[in-house]
């Protein structure tokens, strides 16, 4: 959720008053802070992934179900296992808004072994199980996106109204009451207080209803002249919903930013891949996604800032919510397709600049900065902007887009990072283990290929308004970019010299390589060359995927003076960041999710074949390469149509539903049956083959532990991390 600091909330008046101080604090702690860590490096491969879960209880006599408000007293219990023993605990666990929602992290970051990979999905299963260990045996911990009644009478467990008209509420909605909003901590009930009054108005959030045959309409609650639109009205309808979330480790700033850049045109390819909440307060909707539905739950943008009222008392206009996709790129490949106009506040970008930070990264914090302060603790307000980020982390963290720039913590071993953030929740965790997987090693392929995936931010804004659309994974197209010449073949060409060095040094000493990215798959302190003097053999399992390379140039800020042009990575005219075997106007094509993971001939290669491409390079264990592929199947065949999106499945399931009517209502009775039916998918009792394929989940062999012998191995070859 972001920024947690304890102390004592500050009233909205209070907080608007203190709005200029926090602004103009926050960017002097972000240049004291980028000065003192713009020069680090080294840092290796480290990642993680945050699943968010809803609490649902059942009342199987009555065949309804409900979420139940009991995540405060489940963290009480979840975090005695973290205060006894901080580190060695195998999984971490953090409020959400919902207080019918937790997270749930890995203890620990993942690194760069493969056999990481093989870890994952067990460590999803172990989260899920502590939980249900807690649980009575009416309750169920469920990673669903939407709870499908969220806001239709009586949702909740203990029961809970809506107070509209109380002055005293929060939310004032007519829908979602107060109680499902996390009790523990008071920044949840504070933004949602704060969003509303520095709106002017409670937040409008509008879907288009499915309309079937039989659709009453208008529908209920529906605004004056819009009928066919299901009105939700309060913060909880988006911050309610549950996601899947990524965050990499960098090995320095040049790599972070080339990150940043290079997967946010890929953030509505994998929204609609991942696709998963078309049910809202109880209606079918023509959205499949959760995304324009939190953009509209916090977007606290007044009716000047909208365009709806000459601008008077505020400064800017402001095309989109506090919640949306990125606006600019902040890699110096990624300048010329900014091409939407960035609106920024430029007394702060040019405190930036003349702090000595470089254009893109200026004018990216400069726009955060247009926002104000939404929730501020009395004890925070007076900060040492020298050893202090909480200023700046209080805009950053209340800015909530598809990738997240995180710089290093101070007094942290914590290195510049970058957060994926547009996946839906899956049912299994099979699914949300095969979507993390895949992502981090389309990180390294990115990384090892020079791949550029770039593309102009308004084609990626395009994107994200179809990823939502009613199963657009099968039936839309979305701007992708198109393949240079050179991109087949320096993929070729690396996983051959990968392959070659392997086989020339096979009677060496055995010692493991690095994957160091940017210069092919073997050590990325070579070249693509051929350089192969400190290059080592691949030993089975115990290949690395830091995929660091070439990437701190000469600039210290992994820039080269203001206009942010870097000296290092992308290895000359041999890189797909130059345009040179593409017109700029043919750079870009319609493509769907199939020829986008899967590939179209002389268009694209395809994500799922660059992916094997990369792993045919690398020996690997035979059980996490059994695990890999059995997610690259699940993911091809996903893109391919053959298993449908979760999305598409819910619907299915309530249109084939004996007692569903026709009108696009999801009644408690359909309701909980479908919830029914997706708890007996979560616990391996219920087989969907539309959904995971004839058995597929079943058949990884994820384990929560690297198996003794290859961890010898491992040791043996000096590439022992800490367990």
């Amino acid at each position: 959720m972001g920024l947690l600091s304890e102390g004592s909330p500050l009233s909205w008046e209070e907080t608007k008053a203190l709005a200029d101080h926090v602004r103009e604090h926050g960017v002097n702690q972000f240049i004291n802070l980028y000065h003192r860590l713009k020069d680090r490096q080294g840092d290796i491969l480290k990642w993680g992934d945050e699943v968010e879960y809803i609490i649902v209880k059942f009342d199987d006599e009555n065949r309804v179900a409900r979420v139940a408000l009991r995540a405060q007293e489940l963290l009480a219990q979840l975090n005695e296992k973290e205060l006894a023993d901080p580190k060695g605990v195998k999984s971490l666990w953090r409020p959400e808004y919902g207080a019918y929602m937790i997270e749930g992290t890995p203890g620990k970051p993942f690194g760069g072994l493969m056999a990481h990979f093989n870890l994952v999905e067990a460590n999803m299963r172990y989260r899920r199980e502590e939980v249900t260990e807690l649980l009575a045996k009416d309750e169920c911990v469920m990673s669903i996106t939407n709870f499908p009644r969220l806001g239709a009478p009586n949702f909740t467990f203990p029961l809970a109204q809506p107070r509209p008209e109380d002055p005293l509420s929060s939310a004032r909605s007519l829908y979602f009451p107060d109680e499902a909003i996390f009790p523990g901590h008071p920044r949840f009930k504070t933004l949602t207080r704060n969003i509303r009054k520095r709106r002017g108005e409670k937040v409008s959030i509008k879907l288009k209803v499915f309309k079937d045959v039989k659709t009453k309409l208008p529908v209920e609650g529906a605004p004056p002249g819009e009928p066919d639109v299901v009105l939700l009205d309060a913060m909880g309808f988006g911050m309610g919903c549950c996601c899947l979330q990524l965050t990499f480790q960098a090995c320095n700033i040049t790599e972070a930013r080339r990150l940043y850049d290079q997967l946010a045109p890929l953030c509505p390819i994998m929204l609609a891949l991942t696709a998963a909440s078309p049910i809202y307060r109880g209606y079918l909707t023509e959205s499949d996604c959760r995304w324009n539905v939190i953009s509209s739950s916090v977007d606290c943008r007044t009716e000047e800032e909208r365009g709806l009222k000459p601008l008077d008392k505020q400064k800017f206009r402001i095309a989109k919510s506090r919640y949306d996709s990125i606006d600019s790129y902040l890699s110096p490949e990624g300048a010329k397709y900014n091409d939407v106009p960035l609106t920024y506040d430029e007394e702060v970008y040019k405190r930036l600049v003349e702090g000595g930070i470089d254009h893109l990264l200026a004018q990216h914090v400069a726009h955060l900065f247009i926002r104000d302060t939404v929730s501020l603790f009395s004890e925070k307000v007076h900060q040492n902007d020298n050893e202090d980020t909480d200023h700046f982390e209080n805009i950053q963290s209340t800015n909530w887009q598809t990738m997240r720039f995180k710089p290093p913590p101070p007094n942290s071993s914590i290195g510049w990072r970058v957060e994926f953030r547009p996946c839906e929740a899956q049912i299994s965790d099979f699914e949300n283990a095969a979507i993390v997987c895949f992502v981090v090693l389309l990180t390294r392929v990115i990384l090892s290929y020079q791949l550029n995936f770039l593309t102009p931010i308004s084609k990626v804004d395009e994107n994200m308004q179809t990823a939502q659309k009613r199963d657009a994974c099968r039936k839309e197209k979305f701007w992708f970019r198109k393949s240079s010449k050179t991109t087949e073949q320096r993929a070729a060409k690396a996983q051959a010299q990968a392959a070659a060095q392997a086989a020339a040094q096979a009677q060496s000493n055995g010692k493991a390589a690095t994957l160091n990215g940017s210069n092919g798959l073997a050590n990325g302190n070579g070249s693509e060359n051929g350089d192969q003097e400190e290059q080592q053999p691949l030993t089975n399992g115990s290949a690395k995927l830091n995929g660091h390379g070439n990437t701190n140039g000469t600039a210290t800020n992994g820039t080269n003076g203001t206009n942010g042009t870097s000296n290092g990575s992308s290895n000359g005219a041999d890189s797909d960041h130059t345009d040179t075997d593409d017109e700029e106007n043919e750079l870009y094509q319609l493509l769907t999710i199939n020829e986008i993971f899967n590939g179209k001939p002389n268009v694209f290669p395809g994500l799922v074949p660059l992916i094997r491409s990369y792993l045919q390079s690398m020996e690997v264990d035979t059980d996490t390469h059994c695990t890999i592929e059995q997610y690259l199947r699940f993911i091809e065949k996903r893109a391919a149509g053959e298993l449908i999106t979760t999305a598409t499945w819910m619907r299915e399931q309530v249109l084939s539903h004996p007692d569903y009517k026709q009108d696009s209502v999801v009644s408690e009775r359909i309701n909980y049956d479908l919830l029914k039916r997706i708890q007996g998918i979560q616990q391996g009792k219920q087989v969907e083959p539309a959904l995971l394929g004839q058995g597929y989940h079943s058949k990884t062999k994820t384990k929560d532990f690297i198996p003794p012998a290859l961890q010898k191995q491992l040791a043996k070859n000096g590439c022992c991390e800490e367990k």
